[in-house]
């Protein structure tokens, strides 16, 4: 039986995972990837996320990524490595993760004892994570510690972030929910991306969307407004719930404490970079 509080991970993760992502939305990171010659946002995007892994194909990303189209993947892999290698991504994928945190947290919290203090329990955290069936997660943990605390911090929120997506997907492929159906429920949460981000970044199309819908009416979980039913809520939730017990390892061991001061410590770096503009305006939402 769990020492920690219902969903004491779940509640670190999300802030820890909040602030990795403004590296992805970051002009920095556009630049740092235009600079390499690699100037499409979404070749881009596919190439910074996979080059942990090595110069993969779009098989590979397909399959570690879930929740994209497989035609916009193959647009962009392998043909990207032949511009950049991954090696060179990864370096340039560094320097943004520099200059977004200093943006977004500036000077004084990078250098502080707390910044410090994050990340070495996050550090700590990660080394609870195991590698089989977690090729996202296995390919990061491969990569060295960065040795300023900052980015020590964003490495080892990579390593929480990809482990306990990577078991996301094994949920999701339990209870049923394929890609764009996935997509299309997690908007109906009101937590998800909205439909116009889905549309510009994941490769579907708006018929993908809508079908995806009626096959989740079908199943009794959307209504006839796209409402998550009762019954389409208690999926999600179960779908949490499982993920929470898949990710349960490494919070275990950091302990109750631990994760209590690492999810206050993420929390305040978190509301600092949203308010210095960390994330698009109109990422999150139904409409």
């Amino acid at each position: 039986m769990s020492s920690l509080a219902p969903r004491a991970g779940r509640h670190c993760h999300s802030p820890l995972n909040s602030l990795h992502a403004t590296v992805y939305f970051s002009p920095d990171f556009a630049g740092e990837l235009a600079g390499l010659g690699i100037e499409d946002r979404n070749a881009a995007y596919f190439a910074g996320r996979a080059a942990a892994m090595g110069a993969v194909g779009p098989g590979v990303v397909t399959a570690s990524f879930y929740n994209f189209r497989h035609d916009l993947v193959a647009r962009h892999l392998p043909a990207v490595w032949t511009t950049a290698s991954p090696e060179a991504v990864l370096a340039a994928r560094l320097r943004a993760v520099d200059t977004t945190l200093r943006r977004l947290l500036g000077e004084e919290i990078l250098a502080s004892d707390e910044m410090a203090e994050a990340a070495r329990l996050a550090l700590r955290a990660a080394e609870g994570c195991t590698r089989h069936a977690r090729p996202l997660y296995a390919a990061h943990a491969d990569l060295p510690v960065p040795e300023q605390p900052h980015l020590a911090y964003w490495h080892a929120a990579t390593l929480l972030r990809e482990h306990r997506g990577d078991g996301h997907l094994t949920a999701l492929l339990d209870l049923g929910l394929d890609p764009v159906e996935a997509l299309v429920s997690h908007t109906a949460t009101g937590k998800g991306m909205a439909p116009r981000w889905l549309l510009a970044t994941r490769g579907w199309e708006q018929t993908d969307l809508d079908a995806a819908a009626a096959r989740l009416r079908e199943r009794g979980l959307l209504d006839g407004e796209g409402e998550l039913t009762a019954a389409g809520t208690a999926l999600r939730a179960e779908l949490e719930d499982r993920t929470d017990l898949l990710d349960l390892a490494p919070y275990e061991l950091l302990g109750a404490p631990g994760v209590a001061r690492l999810t206050e410590l993420a929390k305040g770096f978190l509301v600092t970079a949203a308010l210095a503009g960390g994330f698009p305006a109109d990422l999150i939402g139904k409409g």
